[in-house]
């Protein structure tokens, strides 16, 4: 268990560095991805970006397993 969560975290830290070369690629600004603003108030809502990278994860994690 305790090994899992540190590959998840590793996973995480490396996700984040990445991020400025994601956006690059537009990962957040997919259609389906909803931005709710009101009154000074933002609420971002990632849904197809999640549906990505979920898929991208398990054909990777799948294809390690091999």
């Amino acid at each position: 268990m305790a090994k899992t969560l540190i590959i998840i975290g590793l996973i995480f830290v490396l996700l984040g560095v990445c991020w400025p070369l994601l956006q690059k690629f537009n990962l957040g600004r997919l259609p389906g991805d909803f931005v709710f603003k009101s009154w000074g108030f933002k609420f971002y809502l990632p849904l197809t970006s999640c549906i990505v990278i979920s898929v991208v994860l398990s054909i990777l994690l799948w294809i390690f397993r091999k």
